[in-house]
């Protein structure tokens, strides 16, 4: 792990596309802005685990043709 240091109003470049500000301070919190392009996942640590977590089960789960009907019906309404 690389460990660096910032400041207020300072921030980092990761792969020349991301960046992440320091906005704030307080006790033995951070408040970070963060820059990505859209297409770039951002998530907060325990809900990106809780998301991976249903994805193991959800593909653990044998697809059945009721599956698949509820499926299509959640896509048309995207």
């Amino acid at each position: 792990m690389l460990a660096l240091s910032r400041k207020k109003d300072e921030s980092i470049i990761i792969d020349s596309n991301i960046e992440i500000v320091v906005l704030d301070i307080s006790g033995d919190q951070v408040k970070l802005g963060i820059r990505a392009p859209k297409h770039i996942s951002i998530h907060r640590k325990e809900i990106y685990l809780q998301i991976q977590q249903e994805n193991t089960m959800a593909a653990k789960v044998p697809l059945t043709e009721e599956k698949l009907v509820e499926l299509k019906n959640k896509l048309k309404k995207i």
